[in-house]
Order: structure tokens, then C-alpha cells, then sequence
């Protein structure tokens, strides 16, 4: 049995004709939300997300599309995401006992990094703006299960005790990576070239850093499967946050070491990262380099520039903020990264969507200042980001969710895979060291897919 979901629900979902909003969640036992998200593969495509925090104490899947919601107001697409949900839930009938986050009505997506790049095909599907209401949801936190249907007319809840009982007996499957036929690193002359013009830049103005990305092209004989790639993930990247979204014939997906913030409750959590050196090859090699990188003062001059900038987006959301005044280190299998924390407790009346619109784009991910640097990307990239070094993420109906920033990530459609690296630039930046970071950088991605490196 691979789907739960009949072919007139499917196609009635698709319409986004919406009447009134039934919800429904009961607990349920313990099951593999990964087997789950397998089983839900079906010829209908672009109807799953998946989801795993840092730590794996939360997990959601979703399958099934009981509504879309896009922006047709490029500039104001936070606060019309904002504003559709607000206005679906205002007569919506959810039934939910349970006071746990990511229960309940919830929706899934995330917006473009830049909505004035020119549009790039390979991200047709996603536009500015991209978020899912899912049909069905599991959720799991700290080991405690939970099934949300959702539907626009009455539920029979009896479907929800038949469906507890048909994911106990799923089963999961191996999926074998299809043969790679090609790779190809998009023009590194042009790039480095770029960063060069870019460097010359902020030598001779008033900006102080600029990210410049570059993508890599994966062509295999076979159409890939998301879930061959979740698979790998979860096994490499234990510590990243793991996510996936499908749209249509294509799907955005990625581990993630940053997240971009957190609510619950009133409890805020957002992170800066930014500076970035190789692991070791041994333990005392990987302690010099991490103690090199917390002593570096490029990297810390980078560092500073994200702390400042999250610092300034969230306190006019916050009734106070905690940051530490120095640096951590934050250790992946392939990379380390200086990581300092921020904590705050928001006021009531702030949502997350504001705050991911004034902290989007991070100087991790953009420059500073941001609109110089914004610009200069446009000039000096010539690709388009999509989804890449963006805000993606989940809110639920009581205003939890949770974004983080969508790198060490790739694009997937059809039996080709774009994935994506970038590195932040400030005035001594030199090209070749940030063409060597780049590729470090897509070590992750290019492990999911079955490819040791370049």
C-alpha cells in the first residue's frame, strides 16, 4: 500500500478550492517517520516534506497537499504567507488536545534568496514563495508521536485509527543510487575571476563583505529518489538539520548546520554562524586548525558582521536578547564553523514570519551592507540561488516553527542534481582559498549522492 490518499482527494487538494479547515490529531506509537516518508512515493509527485532538527528530538514528515500557498506580490510574500494563514485559520475546526509544537494544522516551505535575480528553470517549481499545508503529518518530539490530518470538509476520524494502524506494518526498502554519467563545476575561471572584481571592490569602497556561490551539475541515467539521498543524510550528517521539499517533478533538500531562528512559546533562538576551516585528519590537527579558525581575524571579522546583523534584526521582536561575546567552535564531518548562540524572549505580538523577513538575508549568506551586497551578487554570480541560502522552515497554527538557512544543500529534477556552496568575501579574501572553502563545502552534498569529492 503506498499512499493513503485517494486520487479524488489528490485532485481536489491541487485545486485550492477551500471551504472551511478540519484538523484532527491523535497520538500514536512509535514508528520510523523515515520508512513513512518512503512509503508515500507516488506517481503524483511533489506531495512530501521531511524534517529533522540538529539534534533529532524533533521530526516531521508531511504528505499529501491540502493547500498551496504562494505570494503573488513578490515584495510583500512574508506578510502574505503571513496573512493567508492567519485568514485559513480564523474558522478552521481543529480538534488537538495536545499542547506540543508541530501538532495541529502546520505549514511547510520557504522563500527564494533573492527576488529580483532573474529566474533560473531548474527552479520553475518553487517561485518566490513556496509553502504546504499537508493532508497527513507525523510529528515526533522527544519520542512521543503524534498523527494531524487535515482536510477541507468533515474528517471521519475513524480513517485516523485506521491509518495508526497501517504505518505500524510499513516497511522500508533500499534505493540504490542510479549510475552518475557527468559532473560539471559551472565556470571556475569566470568565478574565480569574480571574486577577484569582488575583493577589488571592497578594497575601494565602503562594503565589508559579499558571499559569492557557485554550483555543481550531477547527471545520472535514472530519475533520483529523495529518499535515497534522506537516507545518506541521516546517516552523515546526525547533527545537521535534515529537510526535504518536493515541488512537482523536483525537490529542495539539504543538511543544514544553521538555523536562521526558533520559536516556541515565547522562547526565541536564532544562531550565528559564519567562518569556516577544514576538519583534520587527525585529532591534534583537527584542534589546530579549530584553534587557528577561533584566532583568525578574517573569520572573526566575519563572524562579527552575522553577530551584529542578528543582533539588530531580532531586538525589535524581543523583549530581551542573551549573546555570548565570543565564539564557539561548531564541529561537521567536514567542516568547522565559528557558531555563537543567540537567545531572547519575543513579544506577543511578534510572529516568525517577521522575524525571517527582517533576518533573511543573513550576512552569512548576503554581505553587508545588504543591499550593496545583494546587488553585487546579481552582478558577479550570473546563477540563480532559488531556494539555496534561504529561509526554510515550519509554523504551526499557534505560531511555533521553526526556519533555518538552506545551505550545504542541493536541487534535484529528474535524474539531475544542482548543488550549491558559496563563502563569504571581505577585503583580503584571496580567490583560490575561497574556490578550496566552496569545495569543502559541497563535500556533504556530494557524499549524499554516492561521490567521495571532486
Amino acid at each position: 500500500m503506498k499512499t493513503i490518499l485517494s486520487p479524488n482527494r489528490r485532485e481536489q487538494s491541487a485545486t485550492n478550492e477551500r471551504g472551511k479547515l478540519f484538523s484532527y490529531t491523535i497520538p500514536m506509537d512509535p514508528c520510523d517517520l523515515f520508512v513513512f516518508y518512503q512509503s508515500q512515493r507516488t506517481s503524483s509527485t511533489g506531495q512530501r516534506f521531511y524534517w529533522k532538527n540538529s539534534d533529532g528530538s524533533f521530526r516531521i514528515v508531511g504528505s499529501g497537499i491540502a493547500a498551496t500557498f504562494t505570494s503573488k506580490s513578490p515584495e510583500r510574500r512574508f506578510e502574505h504567507i503571513q496573512q493567508q494563514w492567519d485568514k485559513l485559520l480564523q474558522d478552521a475546526h481543529i480538534e488537538n488536545k495536545y499542547d506540543i509544537p508541530g501538532t495541529g494544522p502546520l505549514l511547510f516551505g520557504g522563500f527564494s534568496f533573492d527576488i529580483d535575480q532573474i529566474p533560473a528553470d531548474e527552479w520553475s517549481s518553487f517561485g518566490d514563495s513556496l509553502f504546504y499545508l499537508p493532508e497527513m503529518m507525523i510529528t515526533c518530539l522527544d519520542e512521543q508521536y503524534f498523527l494531524t490530518m487535515n482536510q477541507f470538509g468533515a474528517l471521519d476520524q475513524r480513517e485516523g485509527e485506521f491509518l495508526k494502524q497501517w504505518v505500524k506494518q510499513m516497511k522500508g526498502k533500499p534505493n540504490p543510487f542510479p549510475k552518475l554519467l557527468t559532473q560539471k563545476e559551472y565556470d571556475v575561471e569566470g568565478w574565480l575571476q569574480s571574486v577577484e572584481e569582488v575583493v577589488d571592490e571592497l578594497q575601494n569602497t565602503d562594503m565589508q563583505k559579499v558571499v559569492l556561490a557557485r554550483k555543481l551539475q550531477l547527471d545520472f541515467a535514472e530519475p533520483l529518489q529523495s529518499e535515497t539521498i534522506i537516507d545518506q543524510l541521516l546517516s552523515e550528517q546526525p547533527s545537521s538539520y535534515v529537510f526535504s521539499m518536493e515541488a512537482e517533478d523536483s525537490c529542495f533538500l539539504g543538511a543544514s548546520p544553521e538555523r536562521l531562528v526558533e520559536k516556541v512559546n515565547q522562547r526565541v533562538l536564532s544562531t550565528c554562524l559564519a567562518g569556516s576551516i577544514a576538519r583534520g585528519k587527525s585529532e591534534q590537527e583537527d584542534k589546530k586548525l579549530g584553534n587557528d579558525l577561533l584566532h583568525d581575524s578574517k573569520n572573526l571579522f566575519e563572524h562579527g558582521l552575522v553577530v551584529s546583523m542578528i543582533e539588530d534584526a531580532l531586538r525589535p521582536f524581543c523583549e530581551e536578547l542573551l549573546i555570548p561575546n565570543q565564539p564557539n567552535l561548531m564541529k561537521k564531518p567536514y567542516i568547522q564553523h565559528l557558531y555563537t548562540p543567540v537567545e531572547g524572549r519575543a513579544k506577543k505580538e511578534s510572529s516568525i514570519f517577521a522575524m525571517v523577513q527582517s533576518l533573511h538575508p543573513t550576512p552569512a549568506l548576503g554581505g553587508v551592507p545588504t543591499r550593496p551586497a545583494m546587488k553585487m551578487i546579481r552582478d558577479k554570480e550570473n546563477m540563480d540561488r532559488g531556494f539555496y541560502g534561504s529561509p526554510i522552515g515550519w509554523t504551526d497554527y499557534r505560531g511555533n516553527g521553526e526556519f533555518i538557512v538552506g545551505i550545504r544543500s542541493s536541487l534535484t529534477k529528474g535524474s539531475s542534481a544542482f548543488l550549491y556552496a558559496g563563502c563569504g568575501l571581505v577585503s583580503d579574501s584571496i580567490a583560490d582559498k575561497e574556490l578550496i572553502e566552496t569545495r569543502i563545502k559541497f563535500q556533504p552534498m556530494l557524499r549524499a549522492f554516492g561521490k567521495e569529492s571532486l
